[in-house]
């Protein structure tokens, strides 16, 4: 095949669709190792950063975008540009409708947006999440509709995103990434594109195992998260730190891994995969029970830690209503600006409806940015002791290691903690 021998050579021509958390690393691997890179996304403001050399996402470095595009790195909105690429790797979000059903939008929208310009010998590889038969469905039907033959015109791939914000311990490179096909054809294809810039490739024998690859990894994550979340309320109820539980836990050597509790999940996998399998599975008569209960505990922590606030302020003879509260970090994981379904904006938003001054401190997200489902005109204030002292409670809902802890401690009239960064029990800290 020409594109085998196109990509092995390194002449073949990247595309990225969509340069957000995913896709813009990607595109940045790929041209580290000597690839021409051309990226597409609808928003104007990433290309314009990207033209300027300048990094828009926190945890990459802008040095590292500068260097890319003097690599010869480019991005554009025009997605007519698709017939100038070999490779279409589609990274764009799949996020829930208001009914939490799977919301395949961007997908649909991006693969009609580039069928105009398919042409012969093209690969498209799909990484956004998603419930198993998406590529086959979504993908493979257009294509095919479209006059062209899957593996032999076109090579149809789904190879699941695994990037962690934020993770110093991994990056692209080192994540194996699991890599499945249409066809032998596209799967032979699919491992040679991401072979050159992946440490480990791992073929499956389908684009569906690839698909529900992913799912079960996240729902992995979410249910035991569910778990612990609920064994934190009754320890919490018994007198007991479950952190402390965790950590005692943690000492056996086989059988158990640690998951530590907090706030409610966050990020644009874990809180929504879940979802996508349980949608598809009512397609073959299954009800998902252990999953979706997962998801109820989980969804329903920002209530509990805005309930242990209540309590606190109660005991100090304070009503929410009218309290000025700081909410400390409001991205969905430690020290990243990644605001995707992060339960603190939730937690801002109930303490806000239930008539309490809201505020918030995160140094990696200075301005409350644009929100589909919620709108805070306000900046991340300073963290100082004069500032901690006009609060008549502060939540911890994001422990960065940028904040000064021993400080918190020792202004704050009222500190409720989601995540367990004080161990020690004390008059002014309440567990949550």
């Amino acid at each position: 095949m020409d594109i085998l021998t196109k990509i092995k050579n390194k002449d073949a021509v990247i595309g990225v669709l969509g340069l957000g958390y995913v896709g813009l690393p990607l595109a940045l691997r790929y041209s580290e190792v000597g690839f021409k890179v051309l990226g597409f996304d609808v928003d104007q403001g990433k290309v314009d950063s990207l033209a300027l050399g300048e990094s828009y996402i926190a945890h990459i470095a802008g040095a590292a975008v500068a260097s890319a595009c003097a690599n010869g790195l480019n991005a554009t909105t025009d997605f007519s540009r698709a017939a100038e690429v070999d490779a279409l790797i589609i990274c764009v979000p799949t996020p829930l409708n208001t009914y939490r059903e799977p919301d395949l939008s961007y997908v649909i929208d991006t693969i009609e947006s580039v069928i105009p310009y398919l042409r012969q010998g093209q690969i498209i590889s799909l990484e956004s999440t998603t419930y198993p038969g998406t590529t086959e469905e979504e993908i493979q039907t257009r294509v095919e509709k479209a006059g062209f033959k899957v593996g032999e015109d076109v090579y149809i791939i789904y190879s699941p995103e695994r990037e962690d914000p934020g993770n110093k311990s991994f990056s692209t490179h080192s994540i194996p990434k699991v890599c499945g096909g249409i066809t032998p054809a596209c799967l032979e294809v699919g491992v040679a594109l991401y072979g050159e810039v992946i440490d480990q490739v791992v073929p499956v024998s389908s684009t569906k195992v690839a698909e529900l690859t992913k799912l079960l990894e996240n729902i992995h994550r979410a249910v035991n998260i569910g778990l612990v979340n609920e064994m934190k309320m009754v320890a919490d109820r018994m007198g007991i730190d479950i952190f402390e539980v965790i950590d005692a836990a943690a000492t056996k050597p086989f059988g158990f891994t640690p998951f530590y509790p907090g706030p409610g999940l966050g990020g644009h996998c874990i809180p929504i995969d879940p979802f996508y399998l349980t949608w598809k599975a009512r397609e073959y008569g299954m009800h998902t029970r252990f999953i979706e209960l997962s998801g109820e505990v989980n969804s329903a922590m920002p209530e509990y830690v805005v309930s242990k606030l209540v309590d606190g302020l109660n005991e100090a003879g304070k009503s929410l209503k009218g309290s000025k509260i700081l909410v400390l970090g409001i991205a969905y994981k430690k020290n990243v600006g990644d605001m995707r379904e992060s339960p603190a904006v939730q937690i801002m938003q109930m303490i806000q409806n239930k008539g309490a001054h809201v505020a918030y401190c995160d140094p990696h997200v200075p301005v409350f940015p644009k929100m589909r489902k919620y709108e805070f005109n306000l900046k991340s204030v300073r963290l100082d002791k004069e500032s901690l002292e006009i609060y008549d409670a502060v939540v911890i809902a994001t422990n960065h290691d940028c904040f000064d802890y021993d400080l918190i401690k020792e202004k704050s009239l009222l500190i409720v903690d989601s995540r367990g960064q004080y161990r020690e029990f004390a008059n002014n800290i309440i567990k949550a």
